[in-house]
Formats: C-alpha cells, structure tokens, sequence
C-alpha cells in the first residue's frame, strides 16, 4: 500500500509538471511587440496574462458552458474551434487546442483581434487590476 501512495501523487502531479509555466520576463518579452496595440502597453498584457492563466501556455478554465484556452483565456464560444462547442464562430480560425502550445503567434494574434472587436474588457481582470500601477510587471533586464 506505502508504494501505491507515491505512484498515485505522481500520476495527480505530472500534468502539473509537464504544464508549460512561464516566467514574468519571458511573458513580458513575448508580448513587447504588442505594446501600444490600441492603447494597450506590454505591462498591461503582462499583468492581464498573469491574471488569467498564472503565465501557464496550457490553462483551460470551463466557464458557463464553454472552455477558455492558454495564456489569453480565449473562448471557444466564440474565437476558436473545439470540439467542445462545435457551433462555435472561430472567429479567430484556429482550433482552440492551438492556444496551448508553446508558439504564442496565433495567441497574440488572436488576442489583437479580441482587442479590436470587443476591447480590453474582455479580460476582467484589466480593469480593477491592471489598468494602473503597472511597474511591478515589468521585466528588468540583466
């Protein structure tokens, strides 16, 4: 039984460890280009990132119905398509599991289209937490 224990913790454990979790400046690097996209500056992105996926390339959240993908949290209600939600718009022409990679491309990408048709408010998170007092995110360069 003492062996099944151990054995048991790292079946619980492993999806944990092979999650992609990203460091704050590795964050802020990758989305440096989008800085001043609408208005929106890299700090802001970086704090809306830590606030709805924790920096991890392979959060998923069920959320009323639907599941939000990767780093962005985006839907498949309406951005992309799985298999989930098959009447999904795929706004954004991906398929969802796309977002949980470790290529952020079609994530920016499709996060700069969310930007443009429904705004910053889409993450929550912008407003009460990210719309100022934005130094602690950013990346100090060595």
């Amino acid at each position: 039984m003492m062996g099944f224990v151990p054995l048991f913790l790292v079946y619980i454990l492993f999806p944990a460890i092979q999650a992609t979790q990203l460091t704050k400046c590795e964050v802020y690097q990758a989305v440096e280009d989008m800085d001043g996209h609408q208005g929106i500056t890299a700090l802001e992105w970086t704090c809306v990132i830590f606030h709805s996926s924790g920096f991890n390339t392979e959060a998923t959240v069920r959320n009323n119905g639907s599941t939000e993908y990767g780093l962005f949290q985006i839907s498949n209600k309406h951005w992309c398509k799985s298999s989930e939600v098959p009447e999904s718009e795929n706004i954004c022409g991906t398929p969802c599991d796309n977002f949980l990679d470790d290529d952020l491309t079609d994530d920016k990408k499709c996060a700069q289209k969310i930007l443009a048709i429904k705004g910053i408010d889409y993450w929550l998170a912008h407003k009460p937490l990210c719309s100022e007092r934005l130094e602690q995110w950013r990346c100090k360069k060595l």
